[in-house]
């Protein structure tokens, strides 16, 4: 029995997707949004940059909220700045998450933060 045991899960040892690192291993610097007036609805650019600073390459996912006033969770949205690709040790990508959020008049303040880790 043991031995299945084993066997088991040395077999489910590949579909685990979770790196070493972490997700105070990653940072995001230069966050910065932006409203701009298009022909219909206001567009967002929602820009930063997320870097690696684990000593293996991995993967981060971020979660950007829009807060109004008064610090109330108003929309929040999470997305993987590099995509299906591992950012390598003390590199960096750019994002711009802009696109998922839809303008709301009482949004005032907005943050990010990571969320998960895997190793692809």
């Amino acid at each position: 029995m043991k031995i299945a045991i084993a066997a088991a899960l040395l077999l489910a040892a590949p579909f685990s997707a979770h790196a070493a690192c972490a997700a105070k291993d990653f940072t995001v610097d230069g966050f910065n949004v932006k409203l701009a007036q298009g022909s219909g609805q206001p567009r967002f650019t929602m820009k930063g940059q997320l870097t690696n600073k684990c000593g293996e390459a991995a993967a981060a996912q971020i979660r950007i909220d829009a807060k109004d006033s008064t610090g109330k969770i108003i929309q929040s949205k999470q997305g993987w700045p590099a995509g299906t690709s591992n950012i390598a040790p003390g590199q960096n990508v750019d994002f711009d998450l802009g696109r998922l959020f839809r303008y709301q008049p009482d949004m005032s303040d907005y943050t990010v933060t990571v969320v998960d880790v895997k190793a692809w």
